[in-house]
């Protein structure tokens, strides 16, 4: 019973704030401390990345058939070129940041800044249409994502709306940025558990794949209906709020 509660936590944690700028490493660190759980292992994390990623798909599926049959070529090309520097630091920094930066301290600080950051950037947000300049700056901003307690979607839109994109479009692209992140995220930790094999409990898996996919798909859908009136000073103090929880925790 505990294994089945813990994956629905973990599902309904990562999937509402994989594409909220509120960090779901942060979350789920004060989950597993408050509730007293273990790593819940690699084979769950790549599940939960794996319902989130479903989700991003199926909320895009109209605009990525475009992309595939060809229509939107330069849509296409921002969003494979934009995983290529997340890709190169992860090979080169994983092992960092996997050892040295993941701690509390680091977490809650990243939060606090970015958080910041964020809702400076929003005083730039306009109307600019998509081009490479903006590309690149999100996708060299995404590698900030690999900071503990950072948020990917959280840095890229940041990085969006300085460069004057709206915050839709801002959220939009950040969004579509996160399929081949979220996929390579996966592929590194399937590599993992191919040197270092987990056993799978069949039904906490799928809770965890389908979990995350309902809460990642509720969460974007409802995001970008309201992203235009949301004022992102509310999404500081809640980062502030949980960085202080989890100095206090930890």
């Amino acid at each position: 019973m505990i294994e089945i509660v813990q994956a629905l936590s973990l599902a309904l944690i990562q999937g509402l704030t994989e594409f909220l700028p509120i960090s779901s490493s942060a979350h789920l660190i004060l989950l597993s401390q408050f509730a007293g759980w273990s790593d819940q292992g690699v084979v769950l994390d790549i599940a939960a990345h794996v319902g989130t990623l479903f989700a991003v798909v199926w909320y895009f599926r109209a605009h990525l058939m475009k992309l595939i049959k060809g229509e939107d070529r330069h849509m296409l090309a921002y969003i494979v070129v934009s995983a290529v520097p997340l890709g190169i630091c992860g090979l080169l920094f994983a092992g960092l940041i996997e050892f040295h930066l993941r701690s509390a301290t680091v977490i809650a600080a990243a939060s606090v800044f970015f958080g910041i950051a964020l809702w400076w950037s929003q005083r730039h947000a306009a109307s600019k249409d998509l081009s490479w300049r903006v590309v690149v700056y999100m996708s060299v901003a995404q590698c900030l994502a690999l900071i503990p307690g950072a948020s990917r979607s959280g840095v890229t839109m940041t990085a969006g709306m300085w460069a004057g994109l709206a915050k839709s479009q801002a959220a939009s692209f950040s969004f579509l940025m996160a399929i081949p992140a979220i996929g390579m995220t996966a592929l590194y930790g399937f590599i993992k558990i191919v040197k270092q094999p987990e056993a799978v409990a069949w039904m906490p898996l799928l809770i965890v794949v389908f979990g995350s996919f309902i809460a990642a798909y509720v969460c974007i859908h409802f995001f970008m209906k309201w992203i235009e009136r949301i004022d992102f000073v509310w999404f500081m103090h809640y980062r502030w709020i949980l960085a202080v929880l989890i100095w206090v925790a930890l």
